[in-house]
């Protein structure tokens, strides 16, 4: 449109004034003009678009960051994230201001290259890039696009996948289309319609960054650029039934969306004929170029249904090529034909309506109000500024904007024309003395302005080029006397009557079918008589866990005959599906809380009860006469009945999903009772809890809306001595009650839990269940409103962004901490106060900061950590660093993404595995490895390792991408199994696992990478004389347990000769063998007779070095195992006690002997080994396999992963020459030993560990090191110096001091010899020569007769004055 020429303003003049003035200046600034000209004309020629090629990452980069500095004031780049490989996400924001939020300009988004190897998307949008920064200050309406819009351009959002992608294939049949961890990105966003998608999307960096960005922007309108034919292409991408091809699957805003895509085609040469010709499909059609995407094809987790449900954005998928990826020669082509239909769709943000909703006392913003158009049930929310925009075609419209707090406005008959949108501003009056729902949000981030500060009037006026004119109905500035209407009732339920199993599994289906958008129906598991225990949950979402919306679940019919519960919660389910949307409250709490009702937790025992019963216990238990209420673990007592199928569902109902707040709904009484239920007197009195007062608090927020509960007197006729003071009681101060399910999950939970006693009566009269329900209608939306009480966030990783889980929130003075979601989200319900809050995970710093609780709302707190060595795992960036190339990294992220969230339930259900099942002898197993072995050569090796005593061969069958090469830098892992040879599960699932891993290698992406990476040797059967002699469905027997000659194998591990009576058994003596090898990192036995993981030690000892490590490896197995975890170890068929945490133990605490094989393994093969019991039966029956097969094989591949976790790294010395032999001293302890080329490898704990290297004739070295649960081990190098010290000291010290010492020395001998010489020369003729030889004693003989006897008398006789040595020398004269 044509732009008015406005006034000549003061400010203008005196421009024009100070211009002439700097004429002069401006003459002698010539050269520096002509310099900078020729500077910019130099850019230019850098920067100008030839169309005749593709930009790889590193030219796409350096091309976005030429433009982003060139046009500064209209152009801002940033990376939203990093792709798997690391490769930042660019986004160009181009806009006036581009570094300034404000309000008024809607936001406007193209994505392109989603999949790497469509790629003329990726072209265009640079090329788009390019053309609006030139173009604005030459062309008028590209000046009006950019000063009115705030567009933000994304080239490619899989830089990875282009990068290994190939110009001129047209098909996409080569690599490139996913991600680098082979992922469909247009796959993996949350899908509506309750669709398991192919990928979470919290494991994939790329669609976290984009939903993060979208949640940040708010966007309006988008379009995700694609390849392969010539379409445009618009929601719904799926439907319910998910049928294939031609269900069109309509969206609310169909029609709007019909035009928007239409815009598009329309101004496409190609696309507008509705005929692409695409040679691989040239009879395909699309009538006037456009298509519902479900009638087209169904797509189950795409990123333009996730934009239009749960972002405000509406967006369409755009094909512009046939061929996917063409040849650069057809650049130019494909530009000219998309350039005008992409500038056409970026005006059409402008439509519809657009405006502020704001407070009228205040004149502020309100954030988060809905603005519902009549006959499209498809709402948006106003956002920072309070400003939304609507897009409508041209019609007349009822719009009603709403907000919690406030008197809804409804404004009738708004025309909206062609052309510009309407401006509809409201102003909202707040609602006194009423609550509110609305979270209260606190941020750093300054604070919105107000909208009085802000002119409206001005900020659409003349700015969008367009011919039409506007109309402008400015409806929030005038005021009426006129009363606002009344309030809507809500929708009360229609039916009050008891529902059997039957009944209540209908109207659950009912509802879960007739609202798909917001009920989705699922089942925990079964009771005992195979009912299923179901549960339906209620959100806007409510198929998967929205990152920061809180979990909430209710729970009735614990007690079978305790019914009202369960009739309350049917009736909560109709009244919230038939209110949303229409209720302000209910849609408030549906919109942001994820609701999770169970009717019935024992459908068996409501079977079994009659209606009237007041206070009788018939169908109180369930099937097994167990009371579920009695039947959890307990923290002050020991429950010793077994574990009942409903309380296992339950408990790993509770560890799946992140619950924060829980009602456990009972009869008999008319009270909230809160924890803690019992004591360690086990006698009546006060239990407090660490947070006591927040479940008085939560208490009292139900009873408060109960008038009958809150008077305190319940059940007059029944216990007129009963009072309870406002309603509410802890839990022991009224009676004890161990193995409770309230207590259980405060303790092992993040989830606070309340029990609520509905009536007196325990089964009324249907008749009377419409009074129950007026009188809890209320409380129980009131305690879902508790949810939102008390601080929530986000703990993050401040590199990358990404959640941490597993995170610790501690709140000082109050001794309970809570733990992060998968995604890094936690909530953390508090009373009103200011609380000192600490954030710490893992490999992070930890991080303090205060926060101030309100009485109404929550507080966010968010927290992004500092890793404790970011730089490689613990080393400091002064010390070498090792290379991260991508294929390493990308493994690095498969370890993450199968260890976080469903990563590995997702492996699981993705990959083939057998479906047959059955119990082999010797010989069937020899054949089956054979089989292996002779059908995948490429990845498997057979080898024997020896004979059992009757001759039969002890298999070992090695799988890797390598086989019989030793690949010192992979981890090792060792399955055994059969040590005992009654005992054959272990076996069969070794069998079956060896079998998956061989089947799916080159089919699956994540189990080819594992084989790639690890080297993996399963010993099926240790005693096969034992499995020969073993007997089906003998639970206990232990014929088989030993091998021929009566022994235990596993007493016969000994380390030493002398430790031996009798020389080892041979099939001992081959296993020895094997460990002995010595490199192995992790080994897992398999074993029968009980249920639970035991690691080292077997035998007798007092303390376990690394123990902490030992017990994590067994957690790891038990945590994967659908009931192991859970604690009940005990087998009622032989006696074992049950209740072990987390159903492991030290294997000593079981049953403790010497001479076990995982002792052998720690202490002579340095090889970490946990025993694994799979199962009570020790040979149960063939069709229990099936279900042992399920059971184990998640834990078998977790173990696989845990392997290349810890530590690794490489020794080597200043010349870069690796030290073989070095040894590894873990936290003081544990030794390891480096392999050829240095490697070594430890598994440790998560946590901060100590590692000093030490190597004959090097300096020692020490290095601390971080252990993340969840990352793969990061390498580390650590160089050795030579040791120049001699006993500690300085090399030239020692020499010195050896050196004077041994002058010394020498002098003192040379002092010592002329001494004694000369003494001797005195002596030849002293007194005391004594005679030495027989010549000269007969010599003296002859003179003695001849002269004086004097000459005798002087040789007999020594001078008694003179020492020994003087008397030793002298007979040596």
């Amino acid at each position: 449109m044509a732009h008015r020429r406005e006034p000549e303003s003061a400010t203008e003049k005196l421009r024009v004034s100070l211009f002439v003035s700097f004429v002069c200046l401006a003459i002698h600034l010539g050269g520096a003009e002509d310099l900078r000209h020729r500077t910019r004309s130099a850019s230019t020629v850098e920067t100008v678009e030839n169309y005749d090629k593709y930009y790889n990452y590193v030219d796409l980069t350096e091309r976005l960051q030429s433009y982003a500095q060139k046009y500064a004031h209209i152009a801002n780049l940033s990376s939203i994230g990093q792709s798997v490989q690391g490769r930042e996400l660019w986004v160009m924001r181009i806009t006036k201001d581009p570094h300034i939020e404000a309000p008024g300009k809607p936001k406007f988004k193209y994505i392109g290259n989603m999949h790497g190897d469509e790629t003329v998307s990726r072209q265009v949008l640079v090329y788009l890039v390019e053309y609006l920064l030139t173009k604005y200050e030459e062309e008028t309406r590209i000046a009006a696009l950019v000063n009115t819009t705030d567009i933000y351009i994304m080239p490619s959002m899989n830089p990875d996948g282009f990068e290994v992608s190939k110009e001129g294939e047209c098909s996409g049949q080569r690599k490139g289309r996913n991600n680098a961890k082979n992922k469909d990105l247009n796959r993996s966003f949350p899908d509506q319609f309750g669709t398991k998608v192919a990928n979470q999307p919290d494991s994939i960096p790329e669609v976290m960054a984009v939903i993060r960005w979208m949640q940040d922007k708010q966007f309006v309108l988008s379009a995700n650029l694609h390849g392969g034919t010539v379409v445009a292409s618009y929601p719904f991408d799926d439907s319910a039934s998910h049928e294939g091809q031609s269900h069109y699957s309509p969206s609310p805003d169909d029609s709007l969306f019909r035009y928007l895509a239409l815009v598009y085609s329309k101004n496409h040469p190609v696309m507008k004929t509705g005929k692409p010709n695409c040679p691989d499909n040239p009879g395909e059609t699309f009538k006037d170029g456009i298509t519902n995407g479900a009638q087209w094809y169904d797509v189950a987790g795409g990123m333009q249904d996730y934009n239009y449900i749960y972002e405000n954005c509406l967006e369409i998928t755009i094909e512009l090529s046939c061929c996917k990826y063409p040849h650069a020669s057809q650049l130019h082509k494909e530009w000219d034909l998309n350039k005008e239909s992409l500038l056409a769709y970026i005006e059409k943000i402008h439509i519809g309506v657009r405006g502020y909703v704001r407070d009228h006392v205040s004149g502020t913003a309100i954030t988060n109000a809905n603005l519902v158009v009549a006959g499209i049930p498809h709402n948006l929310t106003t956002g920072r500024y309070g400003d939304y925009y609507r897009l409508l075609i041209p019609g007349t419209y009822n719009i009603t904007a709403m907000a919690t707090g406030y008197t809804t406005v409804t404004r009738s008959n708004v025309q909206v024309l062609e052309g510009d949108a309407v401006e509809l501003n409201f102003v909202l009056e707040p609602v006194s003395n009423e609550p509110t729902f609305n979270r209260r949000v606190t941020k750093t981030t300054p604070s919105s302005p107000s909208i009085t500060d802000i002119n409206i009037s001005s900020l659409n006026t003349n700015t969008h080029p367009s011919t039409q004119s506007q109309v402008v109905t400015s409806v929030g500035s005038k005021r009426t006397p006129t009363p606002p209407p009344p309030e809507p009732q809500p929708v009360q339920p229609q039916e009050f009557r008891h529902h059997n199993y039957t009944d209540m599994e209908s109207f659950l289906r009912k509802y879960s079918n007739d609202f798909p958008s917001i009920a989705h129906l699922y089942s925990i598991g079964r009771s005992v008589k195979g009912r299923e225990l179901y549960v339906i949950v209620i959100s806007d979402n409510p198929t998967v866990h929205e990152h920061g919306e809180p979990e909430f679940k209710y729970v009735g019919n614990m007690h079978g005959n305790e019914v009202v519960g369960r009739e309350l919660l049917l009736n909560l389910i109709e009244y919230l599906c038939l209110n949303y949307g229409t209720d302000r409250e209910v849609t408030e709490l549906v919109n942001s809380t994820r609701i999770h009702i169970m009717p019935s937790m024992n459908p068996d025992g409501y079977e079994a009860a009659h209606e009237g019963d007041e206070r009788g216990y018939r169908g109180r238990n369930n099937s097994n006469n167990v009371d579920l209420n009695r039947n959890f673990p307990d923290q002050f007592a020991t429950i010793k009945e077994p574990r009942q199928p409903e309380t296992i569902a339950v408990m790993n109902w509770l560890k799946s999903i992140p619950f924060v707040l829980s009602a456990n709904l009972h009869g008999g009484s008319l009270v909230v009772n809160y924890p803690f239920d019992d004591n360690k007197e086990m006698k009546t009195h006060y239990s407090k809890s660490p947070d006591d007062k927040v479940f008085q608090q939560v208490a009292r927020a139900y009873s408060q809306e109960n008038f009958l509960m809150h008077n305190g007197h319940p059940c007059a006729r029944l216990y007129p001595e009963e009072y309870f003071t406002d309603g509410i009681t802890n839990g022991a101060n009224w009676y004890n009650v161990a193995g409770g399910m309230q207590d259980w999950n405060y303790m092992n939970t993040n989830c606070f839990e309340v029990t609520i006693e509905l009536g007196c009566v325990k089964y009324p009269w249907a008749k009377d269940l419409p009074k129950y329900w007026e009188q809890n209608r209320q409380s129980l939306l009131q305690f879902i409103h508790q949810v939102h009480h008390g601080i929530k966030g986000t703990v993050s990783d401040i590199r990358d962004g990404m959640g941490i889980p597993n995170a610790t929130i501690q709140i000082e003075d109050i001794d309970h901490n809570i733990s992060t979601a998968l995604t890094g989200d936690y909530w953390r319900l508090l009373v009103p106060g200011t609380y000192s809050i600490t954030a710490s995970a893992n490999g992070y710093q930890p991080l303090k900061t205060y926060a101030t609780v309100s009485k109404n709302g929550v507080e966010v707190v968010d927290f992004r950590l500092t890793s404790l060595h970011s730089e490689s795992n613990g080393q400091s960036p002064s010390k070498p660093q090792p290379s991260h190339n991508p294929p390493e990294v990308g493994f690095e992220s498969l370890i993450k993404d199968l260890s976080l969230g469903l990563g590995l339930e997702q492996l699981v259900k993705s990959i083939d595995t057998e479906k047959s099942f059955r119990f082999r002898g010797y010989k069937d197993i020899s054949a089956f490895l054979q089989d292996l072995t002779h059908n995948y050569t490429k990845i498997t090796s057979l080898q024997s390792l020896g004979h059992s005593v009757e001759f039969r061969t002890i298999w070992a069958l090695e799988i890797s991408n390598n086989p019989g090469v030793a690949e010192p830098s992979e981890p090792k892992v060792r399955y055994v199994a059969g040590i005992h040879g009654n005992a054959p599960v272990g076996t069969e699932l070794l069998l079956h696992f060896a079998a998956l891993l061989c089947h799916n290698y080159g089919k699956s992406p994540d189990i080819t990478k594992l084989i790639n990476e690890t080297t993996i040797v399963i010993v099926p059967l240790i005693n096969p004389d034992g499995r020969e002699q073993a007997v089906e469905k003998q639970c206990t027997s232990t014929r088989g347990f030993t091998n021929t000659h009566g022994k235990d194998l596993d007493t016969d591990f000994f380390g030493n000769a002398s430790q031996h009576v009798v020389e080892p058994q041979p099939e001992t003596r081959a296993m020895i063998d094997m460990i002995l090898d010595k490199g192995y990192t992790l080994s897992v036995a398999l074993d029968g007779g009980s249920l639970v993981a035991t690691y080292p030690y077997d035998k007798p000892v007092q303390s376990v070095e690394n123990e902490g490590t030992l017990k994590y490896l067994a957690s790891v197995y038990a945590k994967n195992h659908p009931t192991m975890h859970l604690g009940n170890t005990g087998c009622a068929i032989n006696g074992q006690a049950s209740n072990i945490p987390d159903g492991v133990m030290r294997a000593a605490e079981r049953q403790s002997h010497m001479g076990s094989m995982k002792d052998f393994s720690m202490d002579f093969g340095q090889c970490p080994e946990i025993t694994v019991y799979t199962g009570c039966c020790v040979f149960p029956p063939t069709e229990q396999l099936a279900t042992l097969w399920a059971e184990n094989m998640k834990p078998l591949l977790s173990m696989l992963v845990e392997a290349h976790k810890g530590v690794r790294g490489v020794v080597r010395d200043k010349s870069g020459k690796p030290i073989v032999g070095a040894i590894m001293v873990l936290n003081g302890g544990v030794k390891v030993f480096t392999a050829e080329g240095g490697y070594f490898r430890a598994l440790l704990a998560p946590g901060n560990h100590v590692i000093e290297a030490v190597a004959d004739g090097y300096q020692q070295q020490r290095q601390e090191v971080v252990v993340s649960s969840y990352e793969a081990a990061r390498p580390i190098i650590i160089e050795f110096d030579m040791d120049h010290s001699i006993f500690g000291l300085p090399r030239e010290f020692v020499v010195a001091s050896a050196a004077a010492t041994m002058t010394a020395l020498v002098v003192t001998a040379c002092i010592i010899w002329c001494v004694c010489a000369a003494k001797s020369n005195r002596q030849k003729d002293g007194f005391h020569r004594l005679r030495q030889h027989r010549d000269e004693y007969d010599d003296e003989i002859r003179l003695t007769s001849m002269g004086s006897k004097k000459s005798l008398l002087a040789h007999e006789f020594q001078d008694e004055s003179e020492s020994d040595e003087d008397t030793l020398y002298a007979n040596k004269i």
